[in-house]
């Protein structure tokens, strides 16, 4: 059983995968020299040396079409973007080149290529380095998309995306790189992409987290006079329907929480999918818990009211639970 911090468990999940596979190749800003600006490439350099682990200039469009042709003719990126934001000027040579070469080239070719981003909000980075924008990547035909919870749900997803023969985006919450979480690494720990997990087990509500909010949703479950399964939906591209269903079946409610704005988020999808599927289970209708459509704000107390809160799940989950209908969220009432 290792004791890892979640930046320590990604680097160990490039390093077994490096071992295990000449084909895999490291590539970023800062990633070789500096070991990352998060440390999530350390010992990766000295252990592999400079034609696997490789510097880039400050130009992600370059480094990722470079990576895209990497992976179309054999090897097997790993394309760091130190914050999502700066993935933008890249989308064309990730959505529109890597994601659809399997469709373009009549399942000629492959492109194996796994894109790592640090997200999120929390640490005071301001509006432009804590967003999370899986909103950007959802829906693009042919691109997976992953985001950890933590150190062991890290580990496992990087080993899956580096593994797998389509392009993944794998998402890094920043928050958490140095948290520590016991768990045991190797073959045991790689997590299909496509499965969530059941957290917790109960019978009120079914709440389904990502990312950040995992921990959210545990600590407000843990809080209340309720109980609730919660999910970790780990990856939301394709994301786990049958255990979501399953379990709203069960508990006939259902909850998201989510870092994102309100607009867009993910857990329109969840719920959309519940509604149409799981009606005759519902006893109230499917609630989003979600930042205000608003900017990432830069004041500690504005970016910790701007989150959702386990206490503010809690109360809303407990409102839900006592009229059957769902609470406006704060923002409309202040």
């Amino acid at each position: 059983m290792a004791k890892l911090r979640m930046n320590q468990a990604i680097a160990l999940a490039l390093a077994e995968e490096m071992e295990r596979d000449d084909h895999v190749i490291v590539l970023g800003e800062d990633i070789a020299e500096a070991e990352g600006s998060f440390k999530t490439s350390e010992g990766l350099l000295k252990r592999f040396g400079p034609n696997r682990v490789r510097d880039t200039p400050i130009s992600e469009m370059g480094f990722m079409g470079l990576s895209v042709g990497a992976a179309a003719t054999g090897l097997r990126p790993v394309v760091e973007i130190m914050f999502i934001e700066f993935l933008g000027v890249a989308l064309d040579q990730l959505a529109t080149e890597a994601a659809l070469m399997h469709f373009l080239s009549g399942r000629k070719l492959t492109v194996p290529l796994t894109v790592r981003a640090s997200v999120g909000s929390g640490l005071g980075f301001g509006c432009q380095h804590s967003q999370t924008l899986e909103r950007w990547l959802l829906g693009a035909p042919g691109l997976k998309v992953a985001v950890a919870s933590g150190a062991r749900s890290a580990y496992g997803l990087t080993k899956a995306a580096v593994r797998d023969d389509d392009p993944v985006v794998v998402l890094e919450p920043r928050p958490l790189y140095g948290r520590r979480e016991d768990f045991e690494p190797g073959e045991d720990a790689v997590i299909s992409l496509g499965t969530g997990e059941l957290l917790a087990q109960g019978t009120d509500v079914t709440i389904v987290a990502l990312g950040q909010t995992v921990a959210t949703a545990l600590a407000g479950a843990e809080e209340a006079g309720w109980s609730a399964d919660v999910i970790d939906l780990r990856t939301v591209q394709p994301w786990d329907r049958e255990l979501v269903r399953a379990s709203v079946a069960k508990t006939g409610r259902l909850v998201t929480v989510e870092e994102n704005q309100f607009t867009a988020g993910w857990g329109s999808d969840v719920v959309s999918d519940v509604a149409a599927n799981c009606h005759g289970d519902l006893s109230a209708p499917p609630l989003r818990l979600t930042a205000p459509d608003v900017p990432v704000p830069y004041g500690t107390a504005l970016e910790q009211r701007y989150l959702p809160s386990a206490e503010y799940l809690a109360d809303q989950v407990g409102l839900l639970l006592k009229t059957g209908t769902c609470p406006r969220p704060w923002w409309e009432g202040q």
